[in-house]
């Protein structure tokens, strides 16, 4: 179902994404005009692709932005979510967390296909998810912002660290120690947390709350009534 959209929180977790998880090498060396000389009109290829896409797929600007997140909370922002399984190494994508639940991987290889016609092996597939991301925000009704790039692509992926993912079970106390993990606070959490009121979400992970919460046959105690009764109007 539909969850209410707030662009301007969706900016917040996409700029604590880009930022505060891209760890590693290469991060002082980026900047807003990396591809100036060598691909000048990335931002507008990205752009076109994304406009034509939402037109059959409305849901694709959150799936977008989701996408660069659980990424960047992998080994940080390598596109390394984008790796196929091969012998020896198993996809990302195959993990719980993402299996049958992220999306917009053809989107990518569609942006990917035009950056490549223009400027051949130039824009990283980690700037790419970085542009989409912010593209998405900006084509939703949010704010724009210089996306900084130059990250270079992993060439390994890592599907047990994408089991540590947050999950929509995870208590406070567990989320906490997950962002911890990659020297992110409380003001990432609720930022990167709130991300996820823009897009839709799977009604597994809402109606037990709403009707069966604990395997008791009863809401959530903790939830505030009016959003209870709000939210059982939708599930």
């Amino acid at each position: 179902m539909a969850a209410s959209s707030s662009p301007l929180a969706v900016a917040v977790v996409v700029v604590a994404a880009v930022v505060a998880l891209c760890v590693g090498g290469g991060e002082a060396q980026l900047c807003e005009d990396y591809y100036d000389c060598t691909c000048p009109d990335a931002y507008d290829i990205v752009r076109r692709v994304l406009i034509e896409a939402q037109k059959s797929d409305t849901r694709i600007f959150a799936s977008l932005i989701r996408l660069h997140f659980h990424d960047c909370f992998v080994q940080g922002c390598d596109a390394s979510l984008l790796l196929d399984t091969v012998p020896g190494m198993q996809s990302e994508k195959e993990s719980p967390p993402n299996n049958n639940s992220a999306r917009g991987f053809d989107v990518v290889d569609a942006v990917k296909a035009a950056l490549e016609d223009a400027c051949p092996g130039v824009v990283s597939c980690a700037d790419l998810l970085a542009l989409a991301a912010e593209i998405s925000v900006e084509l939703s009704g949010g704010p724009g912002w210089g996306v900084l790039l130059g990250r270079l692509d992993g060439m390994t992926s890592n599907f047990d660290g994408s089991l540590d993912l947050p999950a929509p079970t995870d208590n406070l106390t567990v989320l906490q120690g997950k962002f911890l993990k990659l020297n992110l606070n409380d003001v990432d959490l609720v930022a990167l947390s709130g991300g996820h009121t823009f897009g839709r979400v799977q009604c597994q992970f809402v109606t037990d709350r709403l009707y069966n919460f604990s395997g008791m046959n009863q809401p959530d105690p903790t939830m505030d009534a009016t959003y209870r009764a709000f939210l059982s109007q939708r599930f």
